[in-house]
This record gives structure tokens, sequence and C-alpha cells, in this order.
């Protein structure tokens, strides 16, 4: 059976409506970026050097990567020499493998609950990169499940962040932990941890500063608000997400590193891929940081926030070529 046949059936029993999300969010990058491929493949025909810095100028383009780019190019050419191919129409399900081996890694990337009481998620991540936004839609998805929710407005320094996050809850139905802003961070989270508790909440979401500017203040203000959750709740906080901004590129990745791995991250989050041709930054992001893509972002509605899948995400941006490649084996 082809890969893509393969990839196609792995997907056949997922939900219809969340095959279209994926399909739908990744729009622009399948245009920028798999549609050129294609494109390459029909007008070289033939691999010869000309076609793989082709490709690779492609790669990069979309936000792969140098570095994923290079190794996967490497690996293309010895598959080619190994295989013996010459028509280059045969590398286009070889490629589609080789991304999405890539993006799997060997992590679990479903959200970690607390299986004895309240789970505790905390989100970090710069301004404007869809934080408080990505916490109402999370907050909805849980509400959605069935479980009971609260939300605690953590960044008390820019303005119009409570109010921004009480926005959100309202239209998620969830209530919100908040103080005046310019109060303590931590004491938010130690009022809200007491609130979650008296209420029997299933699950605390928690929004953080993002500033990334003074980045010593930002991790002892990290490390304050871990210590006062943790003397409440030993366990937590179960995730600490932190949320990229896809449309940003090689930026997103630059501040993940910058302090992704020092600030406890678990996962990460990445926003509005909907809205950009370099889809290719998840590839990157997967490779690059020794941490899971949980969530993407695909759009603005409430539903639009989904767990990563592979096999979806890679059937987003192949859809035209495996429907095409389904239909002439039937």
């Amino acid at each position: 059976m082809s890969f893509f046949k393969k990839l196609k059936d792995s997907i056949s029993g997922k939900t219809e409506s969340v095959t279209k999300q994926f399909r739908d969010g990744l729009e622009k990058t399948r245009k920028g970026f798999v549609e050129k491929v294609s494109d390459l493949i029909i007008r070289r025909k033939k691999i010869d050097e000309e076609f793989y810095e082709e490709l690779e100028e492609i790669l990069i383009g979309a936000d792969v990567g140098v570095n994923t780019v290079m190794n996967l190019v490497e690996e293309l050419r010895a598959e080619v020499k190994q295989k013996r191919i010459e028509d280059a129409a045969e590398l286009q399900p070889i490629l589609s493998r080789k991304l999405m081996e890539l993006l799997r890694g060997d992590d679990d990337n479903s959200l970690n609950e607390n299986p004895d009481g309240i789970t505790v998620i905390l989100f970090v991540g710069v301004n404007g990169v869809g934080k408080t936004t990505t916490i109402g839609k999370l907050a909805h998805r849980y509400k959605q499940e069935g479980k009971k929710v609260l939300l605690a407005a953590g960044d008390t320094f820019r303005a119009g962040a409570i109010e921004q996050l009480e926005v959100w809850g309202k239209r998620a139905g969830v209530d919100v932990i908040k103080q005046q802003s310019g109060s303590d961070p931590a004491a938010v989270m130690f009022d809200a941890v007491q609130a979650a508790k008296q209420r029997s909440v299933d699950v605390l979401i928690c929004d953080t500063a993002g500033r990334l500017q003074n980045k010593s203040n930002l991790m002892e203000e990290l490390n304050k608000i871990f210590r006062v959750i943790q003397r409440e709740i030993p366990s937590a906080p179960h995730e600490v997400l932190m949320v990229l901004d896809a449309t940003t590129g090689q930026n997103a990745l630059t501040q993940a590193k910058l302090f992704g791995e020092k600030s406890g991250v678990t996962g990460l989050v990445l926003t509005k891929l909907d809205g950009t041709a370099k889809g290719g930054i998840v590839v990157a992001i997967r490779q690059e940081m020794n941490l899971p893509v949980k969530l993407v972002g695909l759009g603005e509605k409430m539903e639009d926030l989904q767990p990563f899948d592979s096999d979806q995400f890679v059937h987003a941006l192949f859809a035209g070529m495996i429907s095409e490649e389904v239909d002439s084996e039937d």
C-alpha cells in the first residue's frame, strides 16, 4: 500500500471536522510549500544537483529550518541512490514520510492531567502571541468535555491583560480569579489555587506575564509562582505551555530557545498557523527544541485550537496529492 493511501487510512477514523480544520488552517502553507514542491517535480522531472538546490530553497523558505533541511536533503539523496530513483515524482511520498517522521518524535503530545485532583496548567510566552486567546479556547475545550474550569489572571503588568482574560472567561463560561493591575502574580496564583480547591475545580489555567526583555526577573517571577502553587498542590504545575506565534517563523524558534527550556516548559502551542505560509516552522521547532508541540491554533473560532496531530498535519499539507493518488488507484 502506498504511503499516501496509508496516511489517508490513518486519519479516516478521525473526526471529519478536525480533518477539515487542519486542511483549512494549513491552506497557506500548502500553497506556499507543497505546491512549489509539486511544481518543481513537474518542471525538473530529473533528480540532479539543481533539483536538490531548488528543493532546499523551497524548504528553507517554508521555515523548516536550515539544519533540518540539510539533514533532510542528505537523507533524500541517500534514499535516491540506494533505491536508484530517477523520476522526481517518486520523491513526493518519500519527502512526506520523512516530514512526518520529523514531526512525530518520541514524545507523547497529549496534555498531562492530574489523576488525583486539580490539574494546573501554566501559560508562558511574550505579549502578542495569542496567549490569552489560547487560554480562552482551551478553557472552552475542557468545558465541552464536562470539566469544571477556573482561570487565574497572573499577567498583572500588561495594560488590559486582566480585562482581556475576563472577556475570554465570559465567552467560555468560566470564572476568572484576579487582583488589581500591578499586583504580585504569585499572590494571584495563591488565591486561584485556594478558590480552585474550595470550588472542586478540575482544571486551573494560569496566565503569566509575557516580558522577555529582562529574563532574570521573569524567571524569578515564574519560580515564585511555581513555589506558591507547589506548596498547595505538590505535583503541580502539570503543564507549562509556551505559546509561540507561527507567523513570526524563525523568530518564534528564537523565543522558544531563549527561555523555553530554562523555565520548566513542558510543551509548545503554535498559534496563527492559518495566517502563515511558513507552517514548516512546526518541523523546525520540533527538531531543534527538545519539546513536543501540544496544541495548534488553526483559526479564529473557539473550536480552532486543536491537539497537534502529525498525521493530520502532513495529510492537510499533501491533501491534493493524496486524493489524486488514491483516485488513480481506485
